[in-house]
Parts: structure tokens; C-alpha cells; sequence
């Protein structure tokens, strides 16, 4: 069997999450690689990957003509991958419907071939499930498959002539530039939730991050109030984390959000109500006001 991953590249570097939708893909046999746009290099490099197909003419990601081109190579794989980023979401559940056949999202564990488990009520059971479909089409949840290395692979290239869509325009991307590791990947995470209270208290997350080279991330009902951008939401309806530490700043704990950081090594939970819900999931809990502990723990580090 032959699996095709969906692999992004971004500032010429493969993404964390497609290094792992590699190392899951490799469990099926040999693994062909897909970039959009450029980066096809940077796919080569990757071990386990045996050819890269490059399709240069589409550098925006765009959902419908990338479905289109996949569904047209579909025939020679058994499985088609890709992370559950938002790319690998907004791509792949299209090319399912195009090939008639059931996607399976955020994938944590792969049994063998044709069975595979992924999260339910919102990360709340586990569901294993088994798939008759000829082409099975998924999604990987990165933090559970160890990513391949960046570098030790030499695949052949192959340049694919991108298919023109009348279905989509590119009108424009808006990117946040900053040196902080990305929420999916870090070691570290801290987040704060709405008991930050405003946009600027926010800034109290930064000096620790930088003392422990932590991502910074946001609770749902701290972006809903603006104080973080949506980039910066971790959770059922954000970024699924799983990092060594995560500490959670003013975060009552709400089950969308505990979806997407509850399997995190180790969490901290700095609160002032001591009946807030992370306080059952953290194995270190601070019952105080954040504004009092954040400059303490800053100190301390």
C-alpha cells in the first residue's frame, strides 16, 4: 500500500504536524508527499518519504481546486493524509465528498490499515472505527505520532500542473508575525482565559513565556472578548495542544477547552475561585488572584 500526505510548508521549513502525518502515513507502507506552492524541497528532505509531488501553480491552499487535483491522483493510493490544521480540514473533507467516500477526523491512534481511533464529545470517549472505503481519507491529530526528522530523506520530485477552479478566488492572507514557537509544537504553553479581563493584561503572559520559551495560547472566551486573536485559541473549536507543561492563567475550565489541552503532560492551573473545573485536571493548582501570582511566579523564574 501507498499512503499520499498532504505536507505544508511554511518560511521554506515542513510544519511540525506534517512531520507527523508522515511518521502516521509510514504505518500503511511507503509514503508519497503532496506540497502546494513551493517547499517541495523541504518535503524531499523528509525520511520515510519516497516521492514528492510538487504543484507549484496552487500557493494558496485553495480547498477546491487542491481537491479537485487530489481526487484525480486518488486512484493509486490506499490512504490520503494530512494534519488536522486548518488546511488539512478545510482540504480533505472536500475531497472525501468528491471521492464518495466517509472522512475520519483527528485520528489519535492508528490499530492497523482499516481501523483507527479518534476523539468524541468533544475529546470526552474515545471511538474506534473501522473503514470499508477503498481510499481511506484522514486527518491526524499531530500531538499523538511522533513527527519524523526534518532532514535524512532524498525523494524524487515530480512537478504536477496545478487544475484551474472557477469555484474559488485567493483575495488575500492575513499572517501574525512572531519568534514564539507555534501552540501546536511548543514544550511549553501558557494561556489565559477570561479572567485576564482585558487585551492588555495579556501582556503578563509574555515575560514568562519568554523565561520558559513558551507559545502563549487563549481560552474561546477570552478571543470572543478580544482580548487574543483567534490564532491564539486553544481548544475543541481551536488548536489542540498536548505540550510537557501548560499553565492556565484565569481559566475556569470549560469542556471545549479542556479538549484541547487535557492530555498535556503536565498542567498548572492559577485561579481565584477554587471551584473552577481545570482545578479537576490539573496536577498542580494555584488558588489566587493572577494578577498577584503572575509578577510572584515571574520573580521566581
Amino acid at each position: 500500500m501507498t499512503a499520499l500526505v498532504l505536507v505544508e510548508v511554511e518560511n521554506g521549513a515542513v510544519r511540525q504536524a506534517s512531520r507527523s502525518a508522515v511518521a502516521a502515513a509510514s504505518r500503511f507502507g511507503d509514503v508519497d508527499a503532496i506540497v502546494f506552492g513551493e517547499g517541495a524541497e523541504a518535503a524531499a528532505a523528509l525520511p520515510r518519504v519516497t516521492r514528492v509531488l510538487s504543484v507549484p501553480g496552487l500557493v494558496n491552499d485553495l480547498a477546491e481546486p487542491a481537491a479537485d487535483l487530489l481526487a484525480t491522483r486518488a486512484k493509486d493510493y490506499s490512504h490520503i493524509v494530512a494534519a488536522a490544521s486548518a488546511t488539512g480540514k478545510n482540504i480533505l473533507p472536500r475531497l472525501a465528498g468528491l471521492l464518495d467516500v466517509q472522512p475520519i477526523p483527528d485520528v489519535v491512534e492508528i490499530k492497523d490499515a482499516d481501523t483507527f481511533v479518534r476523539p468524541i464529545y468533544a475529546g470526552n470517549a474515545l471511538a474506534t472505527v473501522r473503514s470499508s472505503d477503498s481510499i481511506k481519507v484522514l486527518t491526524i491529530r499531530g500531538s499523538n505520532f511522533d513527527p519524523v526528522a526534518a532532514e535524512g530523506g532524498s525523494a524524487a520530485v515530480e512537478t504536477v500542473e496545478a487544475p484551474v477552479s472557477e469555484k474559488s478566488v485567493f483575495v488575500k492572507v492575513e499572517l501574525s508575525a512572531s519568534d514564539r514557537p507555534e501552540l501546536e509544537s511548543a514544550r511549553v504553553v501558557i494561556s489565559g482565559g477570561k479572567g485576564m479581563k482585558d487585551a492588555a493584561n495579556f501582556k503578563l503572559l509574555e515575560p514568562i513565556a519568554d523565561k520558559l520559551h513558551a507559545a502563549i495560547g487563549a481560552s474561546r472566551a477570552a478571543v470572543d472578548s478580544g482580548f487574543a486573536p483567534n490564532e491564539m485559541q486553544v481548544g475543541q473549536t481551536g488548536k489542540i495542544v498536548a505540550p510537557e507543561l501548560y499553565i492556565a492563567v484565569g481559566l475556569s475550565g470549560a469542556i471545549q477547552h479542556l479538549a484541547g489541552m487535557k492530555d498535556s503532560r503536565v498542567i498548572v492551573a492559577i485561579n481565584a475561585d477554587p471551584e473552577a473545573p481545570i482545578f479537576k485536571v490539573a496536577d498542580y493548582g494555584i488558588v489566587g488572584d493572577l494578577f498577584e501570582v503572575l509578577p510572584e511566579l515571574e520573580k521566581a523564574l
